[in-house]
């Protein structure tokens, strides 16, 4: 055992501390319109037992996640676990499946919760409305409350919008009018996050921030279970930045626990586990194993994937710097053989494959762009049908009748294609840690990296999780790799293309440019997306997560 790893397990193994208070948690932030229809006491009570019963497991398994990294970035690779290699052999179990609603994915939709959005993708056609509270919602306390109210409204069709006017237009209303809406499927945020502005008290009568994933479930949970399961569908979730099986089980816990606490059916909720970190690439049988009662299928998680890759190899050696973000593409090695394996285990075991996001969008000013983006997202969305996948993502509504028409072509009237077994798929460890790609890091590459990190954690500050940024749609997850990157570069004493070192002093320049291309204006947040910029890109230390120093300096607002 390293002493990194012992540490930990110390804290945990002494005396245990007497019983002095009663479990609690309190709301620690404003309560503004409506609020209290959210934070009920009922609500409040249930999200105390999830805290009570399942606080401590979320803390250890994060402690094993800094273990696991540790590991890796001291020479050993993972691998296909020996302990659970019964899992994979046994032959005889599948997980539940869809659920109402969810037996026809080919096209889900993703997007944040606030109103407008939320009408938007009800509107949209799309088969699955990706509910998202992760990655495309930047976790201010409005948006946390308020994303539960539009899905709450939504949930029972009394969900309206209207913008704001401005000096040279009237406010514009926003109305669900499709016949049929897309099944949503809700998103909570990683085991990593916290809800700081909710605090949780322990029976030993200790205070921490509340869990960001039980939370935004927990919330989710409560409110709309009964009326989805009334209206044909049911509580639906996406499970993001999975590590382990033991992560897995976790949230099945939960599951099963909150099934019976509202008196509802085992296997009721439905989950898809996002596989979009190294660890879990390795683990996916075992992923689908632990959740089995509830499982749905798998995600493609392409964006975060290649952020774990970085993360975990960050301080391996030059032969593990990836170059420009641009050039790590679906079809280079790696990500090639974590795809496939994906396909191939869960239609193995009777789950769902749904591919990935790919990062274009349509500019409705410049229809070139538009072309390149209905060419581009059509080859994604043609590979994936090809690959075997049963569905996939879009982050925009335009995108829809193009991915439709690659799935169409392949499924025909067939609502998924999980009778395809990929049995020529033979992926070993070596396979998904083939990062070689043979390409080169550019300026132009260091540059894209520094202003897609800047502009988009100046727009997370003022609220916004998905932003279009040059033509592409970036969440928290692409603005991770291209810090991440930036990072590695510097540490692994990478030059460009061009022949110029990347050092500490070269990037202060490309932040400098940035900052003077931008458009500024009064209250926007640029220096303070630079100050977080260079904590997390230029300091010696790698925090996990961006979003960590971010959300705790600027996002937490308990006044």
């Amino acid at each position: 055992m390293t002493p990194a790893t012992a540490a930990p397990m110390r804290t945990r193994t002494g005396a245990i501390p007497t019983q002095t208070a009663e479990p609690s948690i309190e709301v620690i932030a404003r309560l503004a319109p409506r609020y209290a229809e959210i934070l009920t006491p009922e609500a409040v009570t249930f999200l105390t037992e999830l805290h009570q019963r399942f606080a401590a497991r979320r803390h250890d398994r994060l402690a094993d996640r800094m273990r696991r990294r540790f590991e890796i970035g001291n020479g050993h690779d993972p691998r296909f676990r020996d302990d659970t290699a019964h899992i994979r052999e046994d032959a005889g179990w599948r997980v539940a499946g869809a659920g109402p609603g969810l037996e026809d994915r080919r096209v889900e939709i993703t997007g944040p919760t606030d109103p407008k959005m939320t009408i938007n993708a009800l509107n949209s056609g799309a088969r699955v409305w990706l509910a998202d509270q992760e990655d495309a919602t930047s976790p201010t306390w409005r948006n946390v409350i308020e994303g539960q109210l539009s899905l709450r409204d939504a949930i029972r069709g009394e969900l309206s919008f209207t913008s704001p006017a401005s000096e040279t237009a009237p406010g514009k209303t926003y109305a669900v009018t499709a016949e049929r809406t897309p099944t949503i499927v809700m998103r909570p945020r990683g085991w990593h996050l916290t809800e700081a502005h909710l605090q949780f008290t322990d029976r030993a009568g200790r205070t921490m921030a509340a869990s960001g994933s039980l939370v935004d479930f927990g919330l989710y949970f409560f409110h709309n279970a009964g009326q989805l399961i009334q209206d044909g569908r049911g509580p639906y979730f996406y499970l993001a930045k999975l590590e382990s099986s033991e992560e897995a089980k976790l949230w099945d816990d939960v599951f099963t626990f909150s099934e019976r606490y509202i008196g509802i059916p085992h296997g009721t909720i439905r989950a898809t586990a996002l596989i979009e970190t190294l660890p879990a690439a390795f683990e996916m049988e075992e992923i689908l194993f632990e959740l089995r009662d509830h499982c749905a299928g798998l995600n493609a998680g392409r964006w975060d994937y290649i952020f774990s890759i970085i993360k975990n190899y960050r301080g391996r050696g030059a032969r593990f710097v990836l170059p420009d973000r641009s050039e790590v593409t679906m079809t280079v090695p790696f990500m090639r053989a974590y795809t496939e394996l994906l396909v191939k285990t869960c239609h193995k075991r009777g789950a769902f494959a749904i591919g990935g996001m790919s990062a274009f969008i349509p500019n409705r000013r410049d229809p070139e762009v538009t072309r390149q983006a209905f060419e581009k997202v059509a080859a994604d969305k043609k590979r994936e049908a090809g690959d075997g996948f049963d569905g996939t993502w879009v982050a925009h509504p335009d995108l829809i009748p193009t991915a439709m028409a690659e799935f169409d072509a392949v499924l025909g009237d067939r609502p998924n294609q999980i009778d395809r077994q990929r049995d020529d798929v033979r992926v070993t460890a070596s396979d998904l840690l083939d990062v070689h790609i043979g390409r080169p890091v550019t300026a132009a590459g260091v540059h894209a990296n520094v202003s897609v990190a800047v502009r988009y954690v100046e727009a997370w500050l003022r609220g916004l999780g998905a932003v279009a940024i040059d033509n592409l749609m970036e969440d928290a997850a692409t603005a991770e790799i291209s810090r991440s990157q930036v990072w590695q570069w510097i540490h692994q004493d990478h030059s460009t293309a061009e022949g110029r070192p990347i050092t500490r002093e070269y990037i202060e320049e490309c932040i400098a440019e940035v900052l003077s291309e931008v458009d500024r204006r009064a209250g926007d947040r640029y220096e303070d997306a630079a100050e977080i910029f260079r904590e997390v890109a230029l300091g010696q230390d790698f925090p996990a997560f961006l979003t960590l120093p971010a959300y705790t300096k600027f996002l937490v607002d308990t006044d």
